[in-house]
């Protein structure tokens, strides 16, 4: 008995410690991102790590609508519609900034389901037209508002989330904020919802002849994402102070599917990896700020022809060459 107890423990102490070591990794991720302000004192850098943790928001709520196999192009506006929404209940309404951040990502959400319900069958070309006509109309719409919105000039003076003049609380708040969203991302990407979101996008009819719902699911990941993309808008918002429709538009759409694509599509972490890369770097080395379109082609095509899994893939890659080369060696040992 006690050889059997022995037996089948191992198995389990051995899965506890596969798992420890990723939690361990990610803790020790989270103190290095926490004691980033104690490193870099420059208001710049801080500035762009905080507008990088903004971005990573919105390119993972994209990618999480994106594993539906649909290919949203007003997510920039839905970006855009959390931080106007955000930006005039706290100027215009007097509301607080806090209370206006949570109203913007709700307004964001229901607007996202009002939308899709409709097109949520439509498959993936025809849903990113219906989808990029909506994110411009939406944005025409904004401008159109005059004074409320500002027009083309937009919004300026927003209330801001603290009152101090320091980019630290702005940092560790929202670097809470995206742990916390990341976090609810992944849970909802590893259940029930995920999994039929998958399913989904390899095969609508064999999903729908097993009792998946088609246009619920689509419109549940629509509704997910379109919160935390509008959330990201409003701390966009409330930090920035300053908005305007060109912040918002097409181009910015763009760019977060660049950021996926090249951080990696089938991988949570694709897009937080895509975005530290081509937003922080170039914006960090201010000589290759001009040139972000061009580095970031070369590394589209690199990741293209090299990595086809993204830049998250590099780390298994390297893994499995150097387990190929150590097979290969033994086998010619012996």
């Amino acid at each position: 008995m006690v050889v059997k107890g022995s037996m089948i423990a191992a198995p389990n102490s051995n899965t506890h410690r596969k798992n420890l070591i990723p939690a361990i990794g990610y803790g020790a991720v989270i103190c290095l991102l926490a004691c980033l302000p104690l490193i870099f004192k420059s208001p710049y850098i801080l500035h762009l790590f905080i507008l990088t943790l903004i971005y990573i928001i919105a390119a993972a709520s994209m990618r999480f609508i994106m594993t539906s196999g649909q290919i949203p192009l007003a997510h920039a506006a839905f970006l855009g519609l959390g931080a106007y929404v955000s930006a005039v209940l706290s100027k215009h309404v007097g509301l607080s900034p806090w209370l206006a951040l949570i109203i913007a990502a709700l307004v964001s959400m229901c607007v996202g389901i009002a939308i899709s319900f409709p097109f949520a069958r439509l498959k993936a070309f025809y849903y990113a037209m219906i989808s990029l006509f909506f994110g411009v109309g939406l944005l025409q719409g904004i401008e159109s508002l005059g004074k409320l919105t500002g027009g083309l000039a937009g919004i300026t003076s927003i209330p801001t989330l603290f009152s101090t003049g320091s980019k630290v609380p702005y940092y560790y708040v929202f670097l809470a904020l995206t742990i916390i969203s990341l976090a609810i991302l992944f849970r909802f990407e590893s259940c029930r919802i995920g999994w039929n979101l998958k399913a989904i996008d390899q095969s609508y009819l064999v999903s729908s002849s097993v009792g998946i719902s088609e246009v619920k699911y689509r419109v549940i990941a629509v509704a997910i994402g379109c919160f935390f993309v509008g959330l990201a808008g409003g701390m966009y918002a409330n930090y920035n102070v300053t908005i305007s429709p060109s912040s918002f538009d097409t181009t910015a759409t763009l760019w977060m599917i660049i950021y996926v694509a090249i951080g990696g599509t089938n991988d949570f972490a694709g897009p937080i990896i895509g975005t530290a890369v081509l937003f922080l770097i170039p914006q960090y080395f201010s000589g290759l700020k001009q040139y972000t379109p061009f580095v970031s082609a070369a590394v589209l095509f690199a990741v293209i022809f090299a990595f086809r899994d993204g830049l998250v893939s590099i780390p298994r890659l390297i893994r499995t060459r150097y387990q190929r080369k150590k097979v290969k060696v033994q086998t010619d040992d012996s």
